[in-house]
Formats: C-alpha cells, sequence, structure tokens
C-alpha cells in the first residue's frame, strides 16, 4: 500500500510532535524522582500515584500564567526566542531513523541536517539574552556562546571521525552498518581507532554542554544569574525554553545511540527493533540525569579549559589517527 505523501508528511509531523511533547513533560518527572532517589528523599508524590500527573499540572499552571514582556526590551525578538530555539530541535527529529522501516524522511544528507539545525539553538539563546535587557541575562548568553564555540569544534571532529569510518552521511546508512553484534558498534570499532571509546565520552561531554546541562548550564547558573537567559521569561514563555532542554538532550541522545550504539540493532546481532533504540537512547538520558544530580556546577574558565586544552587536541589527535589507520590499512 503506498501512502500519499501530503498524509505521510502531516503524520511524521504529528508523530515528532506528541514524542517530543511526551518526552519534555515526563522526563521532568523521572529527573525529579531520580533526584530524590540520589538525595535520599521525596520525589513527587501527591498529583497522582507516584506524582505521575504532575507535569500535566505543571503545563496547566504555566499556561494559565501571564507571559510578560518587560519594558526596555526588543519586543520581537524576546518573542522569537522561544520559537526559533524550539523549532530546530523539532527539525532535527525529522530524520532521526528510530529503526529500519520508522524514518520520517531518510535524506542522503541527514547527519549534516542535524548539525545545521542543532547550531541555531546557541543563536535563540543568545537573542533571548541579548533582547531581555537584562544584566543577567547578557552576561549568561555570552558565556553560552563561548561555550558552545568551544564545544562544538571536539564535537564535530568527533563526528568527522565516525564520518569517515562510516563512509556516508546518511544515518539510516550509518547504523546500518553497524549490525552483527555489539562488536560492530562504531563504540567498539578499535580497529578502525583504538581511541573510539575515548571519542565516544568526548561526544557525550560535548552534548552535555550543547544542552547546557550540569555540570555545564551556564545559561541558567541559577547560584550567580539568577535564572540566566530565562530571567525575564515568564508562563510558557520560560515553558518553552524548558522543554527545547529536554528535546535537546532526547535529540543528542539519540545522535550518541545513531554513532556510537548500532542505532536499532541488538547487542548480540538478533531481533533488532525500535526497542533497542530507545533503551539505549532512555539508558543515555538518564546518564545525563545522573550527572547532573552527582556533579557541582564548574567554574567556567575551567570548562573553557576542559574543552581548549584537553577535548579539542584529543578530538584531533582521533581523528588523525583514524584517518592514518584508513589510509594504511584501507579499512
Amino acid at each position: 500500500m503506498i501512502i500519499p505523501e501530503p498524509f505521510r508528511l502531516l503524520t511524521s509531523l504529528l508523530a515528532v510532535a506528541g514524542f517530543i511533547g511526551a518526552n519534555a513533560a515526563y522526563l521532568v518527572w523521572v529527573e525529579r524522582k531520580a533526584a530524590a532517589w540520589f538525595q535520599r528523599r521525596a520525589g513527587p508524590t501527591e498529583v497522582g500515584w507516584g506524582g505521575l500527573l504532575q507535569p500535566l499540572a505543571d503545563a496547566i499552571k504555566l499556561m494559565s500564567k501571564q507571559i510578560i514582556v518587560p519594558p526596555g526590551t526588543d519586543r520581537l525578538l524576546f518573542c522569537l526566542a522561544p520559537v526559533l530555539i524550539m523549532v530546530p530541535a523539532a527539525m532535527c527529529f525529522a530524520v532521526l531513523p528510530f529503526s529500519a522501516a520508522l524514518v520520517p524522511r531518510d535524506i542522503n544528507v541527514s547527519l549534516l541536517m542535524v548539525f545545521a539545525f542543532g547550531s541555531l539553538n546557541v543563536i535563540a539563546v543568545m537573542l533571548a539574552g541579548w533582547s531581555s535587557r537584562n544584566k543577567y541575562a547578557i552576561i549568561s548568553a555570552a558565556r553560552v556562546v563561548s561555550q558552545n564555540v568551544a564545544y562544538e569544534i571536539p564535537m564535530l571532529l568527533v563526528v568527522i571521525t565516525v564520518l569517515m569510518v562510516s563512509r556516508t552521511m546518511n544515518l539510516t546508512e550509518i547504523v546500518a552498518k553497524q549490525a552483527g553484534g555489539f562488536w560492530h558498534w562504531n563504540v567498539f570499532n578499535l580497529a578502525a581507532n583504538p581511541l573510539m571509546p575515548v571519542t565516544f565520552v568526548i561526544f557525550f561531554i560535548c552534548m552535555l554542554a550543547e544542552t547546557n546541562r550540569a555540570p555545564f548550564d551556564m545559561a541558567e547558573a541559577e547560584s550567580e544569574l539568577v535564572a540566566g537567559v530565562f530571567t525575564e521569561y515568564a508562563g510558557m514563555g520560560f515553558g518553552v525554553f524548558f522543554m527545547a532542554e529536554y528535546a535537546n538532550i532526547v535529540a543528542g541522545c539519540a545522535m550518541a545511540t545513531i554513532l556510537f550504539l548500532g542505532g536499532w540493532h541488538s547487542p548480540i546481532g538478533l531481533w533488532p527493533g525500535v526497542w533497542w533504540f530507545l533503551l539505549k537512547m532512555y539508558f543515555l538520558i538518564f546518564t545525563v540525569i545522573w550527572v547532573r544530580w552527582t556533579f557541582p556546577r564548574t567554574q567556567f574558565y575551567g570548562l573553557l579549559n576542559l574543552s581548549w586544552k584537553i577535548l579539542i587536541p584529543l578530538s584531533l589527535f582521533t581523528l588523525v589517527l583514524t584517518s592514518g589507520l584508513l589510509k594504511i590499512f584501507g579499512r
């Protein structure tokens, strides 16, 4: 049966929107429960069984609040920033392959598309801080730009390393080449690069920094900058930024699953399916939450030194090593 293209596009759009909304709502609940578990206290318990309806109550509360545009702000950019941060995050999901048959749009340069749209995130955060005309928001925006520039370099070097091994920019083909068990996954592809596990760790650290997650959450830094670039936002203006953060986390963990962990393939080489993809992705998301509630926020200059002095030289070394091995052995 051939599905008409307009119907397929509409279905894909609704599925992506529903997936992002559900994850944004209930990852907040998971994070609260995990934080309570790590800190040995009670998490959400009042609204619904085990607090399961707490995200719905929070959504109703945010939507009922007035959206305030403070005087002196650049009104157009102030209102545009939440849209600009949410749309690129949603666009990334349009090309993510959850299984061989579950791909909203399968295009040859899907890897390039994800990073092209993902790079707009920092522009939206910068506009949110600058248009607010708030000193704390402007300081936070400057920090975020410096942080994203520093961590995009090692992340792209790592992605180029995987690209050289896979020899394609199609995400579906990258996953397909990792079939056959966990020893075929890129993270364990020691023949192409003995430091591939280190490359995966670099990607994960850069993903934390790119999504502004602790210990790299310089966009907020509540103990120093009130609420950072989000200081002047209220109601659903703040809620959209909150949703975009979790959408970016899901997209980043999905990319790590695709590039390094074999996507939808089983670790034993049998019964591949979307459930394997989701299991790996949500394990990485849980690790992101685990890191947040385990490590304190780093100092800003320490954050930059980590990238410029450690991650960039190391990722560049892995890139050169991979290119040398591929040239010598022709793998």
